[in-house]
């Protein structure tokens, strides 16, 4: 493939993609002209390569609406750190995470950037590093990558699906098998469960919770993207290798893991203790649908070349149709209970 013909297709691509990254942007910035004025600060969890952060700048820069922003990226990856630097920022460079006992300062990001347009970003290990701060949380495809544990109802009580390996093979070899007990992550299972079969991301809930306090006390709201489903699912853990699906148990390490998350979950720890409101789950397709992406297409279609409308509706059909991303990928929202009241009479936007 030539040069030229890869760079087309890249720009193709990210018209698409960019389809569904400026109804999200204009989401954040529609609900946050609503309850909040000044300064604040966007935090993505797992940014992945930074485009998603990349395409919100670029909205609000059409808008004319980056004033009083920064970034903050939540990342465990030293590597993928630099590649979103790279996507992102015209400068960057790398800290020691230490104290400054002469100066008192205590550095909590370990890298950080500016863009062409001036924007500071930062870079953190952990979502307890943030600054305390109004903020929009924004996990796109984050809970999904996050361990679980799998569980299996006996006749003995709830068992955990342990990976096991299996002996005597010329090849080293791994099997699933029950717990011969209860273990410490069932702490987590509903005593009013139905399920025969569930997944429980034990660090999941424990980041929303954490979230749940941070906005409670500081202000602000998320949005969370995912595939999930609202604590009706039982099996959904798998894996991928080359785009196709795979078995998580042969050749480990060569395959992306995944399983689906469970929205009810994340609902219940946000919504304790009247810490937070939430809105959905619902489809994205109907969430973006809301929010008028419709429209947004039509706009965009009338300046397109013949390639780019097949490209833009092959892409809206990928993130809209029910037998793709339309139906499987949920969107729901956290606001702090404060703003209840005011919600019942300007409700939240998309859903």
């Amino acid at each position: 493939m030539s040069l030229e013909k890869k760079v087309i297709l890249q720009h193709l691509q990210k018209l698409h993609n960019y389809l569904e990254k400026y109804m999200i942007a204009v989401w954040m910035l529609h609900e946050k002209m609503k309850i909040a004025k000044g300064p604040f600060q966007i935090i993505e969890l797992g940014p992945g390569r930074g485009t998603l952060i990349k395409d919100i700048l670029r909205v609000f820069k059409q808008l004319n609406v980056l004033n009083n922003i920064s970034i903050h990226l939540v990342e465990i990856s030293p590597a993928l750190s630099l590649i979103q630097a790279n996507n992102l920022c015209k400068t960057s460079k790398e800290h020691n995470i230490e104290t400054n006992e002469s100066e008192h300062d205590y550095i909590t990001y370990y890298r950080e950037g500016v863009t062409e347009d001036g924007i500071n970003i930062y870079w953190y290990h952990s979502v307890k590093d943030v600054p305390k701060k109004f903020s929009i949380f924004l996990a796109h495809e984050f809970f999904d990558a996050l361990p679980i544990h799998k569980f299996q109802k006996t006749n003995s009580g709830w068992r955990e699906v342990l990976v096991d390996i299996i002996e005597g093979s010329k090849e080293e070899k791994f099997r699933y098998v029950l717990s011969n007990a209860e273990t410490p992550a069932m702490f987590y299972i509903a005593d009013n469960e139905k399920r025969d079969h569930i997944e429980i991301s034990p660090q999941s809930l424990v980041i929303v919770d954490y979230i749940a306090q941070y906005l409670w006390e500081y202000g602000g709201f998320a949005l969370i993207c995912d595939y999930g489903h609202n604590d009706d699912q039982t099996d959904t853990f798998r894996a991928f290798s080359k785009h196709k699906v795979h078995d998580p148990l042969l050749h480990p390490g060569t395959a992306d893991l995944t399983a689906d998350v469970d929205f009810a979950a994340i609902k219940n720890v946000a919504e304790k203790d009247n810490r937070l409101i939430t809105f959905g789950p619902i489809a994205q397709a109907c969430f973006l649908k809301n929010l008028g992406i419709d429209v947004r297409l039509k706009i965009l279609l009338q300046n397109a070349t013949k390639e780019e409308r097949e490209r833009l509706e092959s892409g809206y059909r990928m993130i809209m149709d029910d037998d793709k991303m339309g139906k499987r990928f949920k969107v729901l929202s956290l606001f702090p209970f404060v703003v209840k009241e005011y919600f019942q009479k300007l409700p939240v936007a998309g859903f």
